[in-house]
């Protein structure tokens, strides 16, 4: 049994160095005990899905232009979350305006090979 997301909620990303919050606006007219939930389809970069610090990921261009500049030792290069689609829900149990809402166990694929997760979901009250 999932929780449900909220604004504030913490994600971190397999190939970031530090956790990133997540910020949902009230498009889905759907409010929980801190905030708008989030939904599946708040993935847009920088405005839901904030940077994760470095990037350890060699798919990452700017990864690799550092790692070969400093002649094959991995060298992070600044984190763009480029969200590959939108965030997987395990259990869409609860329906919003453009789709199921976030829970805790819900995951999203970074096109550099990540997989964002949901670290703290931002409330605890609202449980799906």
């Amino acid at each position: 049994m999932g929780i449900a997301v909220c604004n504030g909620a913490l994600s971190m990303c397999s190939f970031g160095v530090a956790p990133s919050p997540l910020t949902f606006l009230p498009t889905s007219m759907v409010m929980g005990s801190a905030g708008p939930m989030g939904t599946c389809a708040d993935c847009v970069p920088f405005l839901n899905v904030k940077p994760f610090g470095v990037c350890m990921s060699l798919a990452n261009p700017i990864t690799a232009a550092q790692t070969a500049a400093a002649l094959g030792v991995l060298t992070p290069g600044a984190c763009i979350p480029v969200p590959a689609g939108m965030w997987i829900p395990m259990k869409p149990v609860v329906m919003a305006k453009p789709g199921p809402i976030l829970t805790s166990d819900s995951m999203l694929m970074c096109a550099y090979g990540g997989m964002i997760k949901i670290t703290l979901p931002g409330q605890f009250t609202v449980m799906v």
